[in-house]
């Protein structure tokens, strides 16, 4: 079982900027697809973003379009997201997940994961 966590929430006035990391165990580790992921209180969780771990490609939720990046570093087995002009409809619980094969149903491993409160 792969292991994730997350760090980088933090408080941040609306407009800020954030970064987040999530670093996987394993000095082999190897997925098919990361993505983030949030939850908001009193809200279904939601999909941000998601990276492709070999070429890096990535797709992102509207509400994450041209304010997001998704982003990995094979070598240090971490995936990040660069969050710019941050507003407080994206205070929430920001969880990692890895998908760790192509013909995964759903994400098998998630982190623990990291707050993130933007002030307005």
């Amino acid at each position: 079982q792969v292991q994730l966590v997350e760090s980088g929430g933090g408080l941040v006035q609306a407009g800020g900027s954030l970064r987040l990391s999530c670093q996987a165990s394993g000095r082999t580790f190897s997925a098919y697809r990361m993505g983030w992921f949030r939850q908001a209180p009193g809200k279904e969780r939601e999909f941000v973003a998601h990276i492709s771990w070999s070429n890096g490609n990535t797709y992102y939720a509207d509400s994450a379009k041209g304010r997001f990046t998704a982003s990995r570093d094979n070598a240090k087995n971490t995936m990040y997201l660069q969050m710019n002009s941050l507003k407080p409809e994206d205070t929430a619980v920001y969880y990692c997940a890895a998908k760790m094969y192509w013909y995964s149903a759903e994400y098998e491993s998630w982190g623990q994961g990291t707050q993130v409160t933007v002030s307005s």
